[in-house]
């Protein structure tokens, strides 16, 4: 994860239409070019008046002042500097109105500035823009806005064995986790399972990274490896993660940061997850941490994990507010995913956690 953090930063800026800016993050921070709203504004339907003028108003003591009819959103005309609703205003054949209660100056105004004053900042660079921020940004008339470059990933399908077909699988989920994660899928190639035609996709990508699929392990017939090595540079082959041991880190020779992410399902998730996703959200200038929610839970259960290698444990939510473990991805591959509710990550130096023990869960409800 540090090799990954050192080796992408964000892609530069490209300008995009407000609509289309919508969870893209911001490369620079947006300010206000004058005070929001611009002047002051009627907050509702009703009537302008000058608060002065509604003293002393009473059901005993009416006070008829001139009809200024103003709606929401409406400039205050000059000299009115509050808004009495129509429900509490009789309106008379004359062209004025009758209240019967006093308002206060500035009510039912939207003052000038409110929103933003000059060179206020309504969106520092970094932040993901969400409906709110996309409704604010059109409130201050903007129609462009700079945000961070979304990474192109090519990813290259190493070409099965015959008799496994979990590549094929693994391009399908790999995809939806790259558009999750901001990335945009420039192209998706079968490569044969063979050195050199996999070095040479990879010497050839215009992409801003690369995901391999299959071919990451030690065998014969695994190539993976070596063509990033042939390739550019293989920075790492092998890690202390389950699933996932074969996974393998590296560039092109012209820089491209290369994920290796193995042929099982399970492993492949998570190279993904722990890797790649995290290169492409830095690259597009998201959180670099894995995208779900997690919270503090009790395990109703043992965990147990091998010691001197990061683990995923799936879990299921128990009763009471606890969790409990469900068999590992090296037994029931991806169903352990689908069939869970969260994981927990248990640390290379730790053998498990006893019942009872507090621990971080990440949680599948928005992953």
């Amino acid at each position: 994860m540090a090799w990954v953090d050192a080796t992408t930063e964000s892609l530069g800026p490209e300008d995009v239409r407000l609509p289309a800016a919508h969870g893209r993050v911001l490369a620079e921070a947006i300010h206000a070019l004058g005070p929001i709203p611009c002047e002051n504004r009627a907050a509702l339907d009703g009537f302008a008046i000058q608060a002065s003028a509604s003293l002393g108003a009473s059901s005993y003591n009416p006070i008829r002042l001139p009809l200024i009819g103003v709606n929401a959103g409406d400039a205050l005309p000059a000299g009115a500097d509050a808004v009495v609703p129509l429900q509490l205003a009789e309106r008379d054949d004359q062209a004025c109105i009758e209240i019967v209660e006093p308002v206060a100056a500035g009510d039912n105004v939207e003052q000038q500035g409110a929103v933003a004053t000059i060179g206020a900042t309504m969106a520092p660079a970094g932040t993901r823009l969400a409906a709110r921020h996309i409704g604010l940004l059109a409130v201050a008339g903007l129609s462009l806005v700079s945000v961070v470059r979304r990474p192109r990933v090519q990813i290259l399908i190493v070409k099965p064995t015959k008799g496994a077909e979990s590549e094929d699988a693994n391009a399908s989920m790999i995809r939806v986790a790259v558009e999750r994660d901001g990335g945009v899928i420039g192209e998706c190639v079968a490569v044969e399972r063979d050195q050199m035609a996999i070095g040479t996709a990879l010497i050839e990508t215009d992409a801003d990274i690369v995901l391999v699929i299959g071919g990451t392990g030690r065998g014969t017939n695994d190539h993976s490896a070596a063509a990033l090595a042939g390739a550019g540079e293989l920075a790492i082959h092998g890690v202390a993660l389950c699933p996932g041991e074969t996974a393998g880190l590296g560039r092109t020779v012209s820089g491209v940061p290369v994920v290796l992410l193995p042929g099982a399902p399970a492993s492949c998730l998570w190279v993904y997850e722990l890797f790649a996703g995290r290169a492409i959200r830095r690259l597009g200038g998201r959180v670099a941490e894995l995208p779900c929610r997690s919270r503090g839970m009790t395990t109703a259960r043992k965990i147990v994990s091998s010691l001197g290698m990061t683990e995923i444990c799936p879990v299921r939510f128990g009763a009471a507010g606890t969790i409990e473990p469900l068999p590992s991805f090296a037994e029931i591959g991806l169903m352990a995913a689908v069939s869970a509710d969260g994981f927990v990550i248990v640390p290379q130096g730790s053998e498990g956690y006893p019942q009872g023990a507090r621990l971080t869960v990440y949680l599948y409800d928005e992953c």
